[in-house]
């Protein structure tokens, strides 16, 4: 299986036979190499209805006829839309034909904004479990730092965490420090910083700073497998 990210909270995962993309923002993304226009996707997770990570969920969905799995309300929202959905919510767990996705708590908002300036209430926000060919990825969602992040690394397996730290709208880096120890994944990789000014953080240096497993900053596009 093969990991890659693409700045801000975009991560695609490819599997034996299927190309999964979570948080698809792009097109308006400076810090994003893929091309909303020609990026494929077999299935594409959403963590909340914010608009940077909706992204361009919408014209990659109906290109490439994909499944869109998200909170309940965002789901509906985007079923609105000719997009093939799967709704779920917080706590709850679906097996499907590529793996098995769960949705954790995630403290924040979730509101999704048209061109016409009306705002969509987007549901409750989310992270997301995904596991596949028996390995498991976490990626956080947008949140505050909240102590069941450590119940869910007790709980689980985790080959790999997405955990932002830009600060002003998530966790800062101090606490997702905290929050990597408590997740306690094999590898920890930072997201959610440095696409805008007031979310502007050094990734190398937290990854540097992590004790629990290992902290890995990513390049934009680069990939590991697992």
């Amino acid at each position: 299986m093969k990991i890659s990210y693409h700045g801000h909270s975009v991560v695609k995962v490819i599997t034996k036979s299927h190309t999964i993309l979570i948080d698809p923002f792009i097109s308006d993304n400076e810090l994003c190499d893929l091309d909303a226009d020609t990026v494929e996707a077999d299935v594409i997770l959403l963590t909340h209805g914010h608009n940077d990570h909706v992204g361009d969920t919408m014209e990659i969905a109906k290109r490439n006829e994909a499944l869109v799995i998200a909170p309940n309300e965002l789901a509906v929202y985007l079923g609105g839309k000719g997009i093939v959905t799967h709704p779920m919510h917080i706590g709850g767990a679906h097996e499907f034909d590529f793996g098995k996705v769960k949705f954790t708590q995630a403290f924040h908002g979730s509101s999704y904004t048209e061109e016409d300036g009306t705002v969509i209430y987007g549901g409750m926000p989310g992270g997301i479990l995904l596991t596949v060919e028996g390995k498991t990825i976490y990626h956080v969602g947008d949140t505050a730092l909240f102590s069941d992040l450590k119940m869910y690394g007790d709980m689980h397996d985790i080959e790999v965490a997405f955990i932002p730290i830009g600060d002003n709208f998530t966790m800062g880096p101090e606490d997702a420090l905290v929050a990597a120890d408590w997740i306690n994944a094999n590898v920890s990789v930072p997201v959610h910083y440095n696409t805008f000014e007031v979310i502007t953080q050094d990734p190398k240096s937290w990854a540097d700073k992590v004790q629990t497993g290992e902290g890995r900053a990513m390049e934009i596009g680069e990939t590991m497998e697992i």
